[in-house]
């Protein structure tokens, strides 16, 4: 049975080191437009923090919004990990039928623990 393979679920883009030499191409995923908005809010909100602690805000209320900031920090690494999953194994594997799809869900699963 012959395996086709899906189209590519990134664009890669070439880049070069400082010396102007070129790196691996690096994949830019569909989930990265989402993974930077998700950054960039946790960098408003830790600078929301940073300001909460100059001006003497009390520690319980600082640590609560710190414990925030970590988990949009967690969740955008959790949505970047799995979209590796789901897109780069594919894609040098080939389409996962569902009967299959039970190990990479369950890896998918245990990531959170990492």
């Amino acid at each position: 049975m012959a395996v086709r393979h899906a189209a590519p679920q990134h664009e890669a883009i070439g880049h070069r080191s400082a010396r102007g030499t070129p790196r691996a191409e690096i994949a830019v995923h569909h989930s990265h437009k989402d993974v930077a908005n998700r950054l960039k809010r946790a960098n408003g909100h830790v600078k929301n923090v940073i300001a909460m602690v100059e001006s003497g805000r009390g520690c319980l209320e600082i640590a609560q919004q710190m414990h925030a900031v970590i988990k949009a920090l967690e969740n955008a690494k959790s949505v970047l990990i799995h979209d590796h999953i789901d897109h780069c194994i594919e894609q040098v594997t080939g389409p996962v039928s569902r009967e299959l799809r039970g190990p990479l869900d369950e890896f998918k699963e245990i990531t959170k623990y990492l």
